[in-house]
């Protein structure tokens, strides 16, 4: 693959795309599991789905559409699907958990009515479950690079608000901290990802990016910066492996990444099983 790059510019789309979301998913997913909203991620990628299916059946009527690129439009309802959630748990205040499965079913139900009302899309449908080294684009990149950065901006600038917001929510509204703000803004950034990494991962096992890396860096550290970077670690292992190997194998990516993270994951706990690794999961301090 290494010679084929050089060779090939979707090759070097799908590397740089596959970079890029290996450090920004795991990124952003620390946050995402530190906060015990894992799930969101599968309710903001089928809503994703939705918008990718919706923007490619306007392509067949409207002119504009047929040529604008349907991750555009799949992150501008990702984006609002976020909105929609954090709307939702305010409706539901002691049942805030079903914010999830509303918004996954809404999304499913979409994406379903826009596939079985298209005469046939420009892509397969395989490619928007499963993901594709192919399908990634010139645009597409810099949407992900763009996401990249305004992730990076956010955690940076708020790194000690979203840490003080995760460990204990209650503490920082009651501190004064704007969480209504912040919590808009975490979604906001968590919706974007999600939306641009389905070109690698797909819609079906973009969560597993988010908190496979996650879940196998808490395994040993003890410090949520450590978990940051181990996690980022892991994702890159995950993303730049699993493409390589799709790319040799001539499979979807996506499979191939979320099998890396789950063996990953395995390792670690097998370490942790024979002394390698601490023996149980500590609860740490956002330190």
């Amino acid at each position: 693959m290494i010679a084929d790059l050089f060779t090939y510019s979707f090759l070097r789309y799908a590397f740089i795309a596959a970079v890029v979301i290996g450090f920004t998913a795991p990124l952003i997913g620390s946050f995402v599991v530190v906060r015990r909203m894992s799930l969101i991620a599968d309710a903001l990628s089928h809503m994703t789905l939705a918008g990718i299916s919706f923007s490619l059946f306007l392509g067949q009527y409207i002119l504009l559409f047929s040529d604008l690129n349907p991750l555009y439009l799949g992150t501008l309802v990702s984006v609002l699907a976020a909105l929609g959630l954090n709307w939702l748990r305010g409706k539901y205040v002691h049942f805030q958990e079903l914010s999830i499965p509303i918004m996954m079913s809404a999304g499913m139900g979409l994406s379903a009515i826009f596939i079985s009302l298209s005469r046939g899309f420009s892509i397969d449908l395989s490619t928007l479950l499963f993901g594709s080294i192919s399908a990634v684009s010139l645009s597409d990149i810099w949407l992900i690079l763009a996401v990249a950065g305004i992730t990076l901006l956010v955690i940076v600038v708020f790194y000690k608000q979203l840490l003080f917001l995760s460990f204990d929510e209650e503490q920082a509204k009651v501190s004064g901290l704007p969480s209504t703000m912040l919590h808009v803004l975490f979604m906001f950034v968590v919706a974007l990802v999600i939306a641009v990494s389905m070109r690698i991962v797909g819609t079906l096992l973009v969560s597993s990016l988010i908190t496979l890396p996650v879940a196998a860096a808490l395994r040993f550290t003890n410090s949520f910066k450590q978990t940051i970077l181990w996690s980022i670690v892991f994702g890159e292992i995950a993303t730049i492996g699993g493409l390589v190997l799709a790319y040799e194998l001539d499979v979807a990516p996506g499979g191939v990444i979320v099998l890396l993270a789950v063996m990953i994951l395995a390792i670690v706990m097998l370490a942790e099983r024979i002394g390698f690794a601490r023996k149980k999961e500590v609860r740490y301090e956002g330190n």
